[in-house]
């Protein structure tokens, strides 16, 4: 890397859990070159302006949320089942990381999208999507293996599992109780046992 790159890298790095927890929309530059002890000068060097600052962010805090989630899909879980419960199981052992950094980057940036920055509604929506296609690939695979039901649709079920978890961070982040993210994840494993594994009498 060069030195103007890994200079942006540092400011990307510096600000990401200010700007997940403090928000895209709210966090000023004033906030930037105080979390990177750099000056505007240096901050403008490197970004066009702070909106740029923020997409970047955002695409680095999403990047991060999927590196670590797609090792739930590793090749050290040979079923699908196996997949979806390591997926389930790094939302119960990670909360209190996810939490300590603002919560969920998607949902915490959805929440903000608005007329007045499309661009990050843009990226916003494409996280979403991405999540929900990897989801229902997962479960595809289950179903050409014979261990999920063939007859049930993969991108309905992808779509509620990340609804659920997701609502389950925001009551949990709002009050503070991990129970809630819990209570979510527990109906998730229901929905797999009981609605998408095959059931094998």
């Amino acid at each position: 890397m060069s030195k103007a790159e890994k200079t942006k890298q540092f400011i990307i790095e510096k600000t990401a859990a200010l700007f997940n927890t403090k928000g895209y929309n709210s966090t000023s530059l004033s906030d930037i070159t105080q979390a990177t002890g750099l000056t505007k000068g240096s901050i403008y060097g490197n970004f066009e302006n702070r909106d740029k600052v923020a997409l970047e962010v955002y695409q680095f805090n999403a990047g991060m949320l999927k590196k670590n989630m797609q090792r739930s899909f590793g090749e050290e879980y040979p079923t699908m089942s196996a997949k979806l419960y390591a997926f389930i199981a790094f939302y119960r052992k990670n909360w209190k990381i996810v939490f300590q950094n603002g919560g969920c980057p998607l949902m915490n940036a959805a929440t903000e999208c608005s007329d007045s920055f499309p661009e990050l509604r843009k990226k916003v929506r494409h996280s979403f999507e991405d999540w929900i296609k990897t989801i229902s690939n997962i479960i595809v695979e289950g179903q050409k293996s014979g261990e999920f039901k063939s007859e049930i649709n993969a991108e309905e079920f992808a779509s509620l599992l990340v609804m659920m978890i997701e609502g389950g961070i925001l009551l949990s982040k709002t009050t503070e109780d991990e129970k809630y993210l819990n209570l979510a994840l527990d109906r998730i494993l229901e929905v797999i046992d009981k609605e998408i594994k095959q059931n094998i009498s």
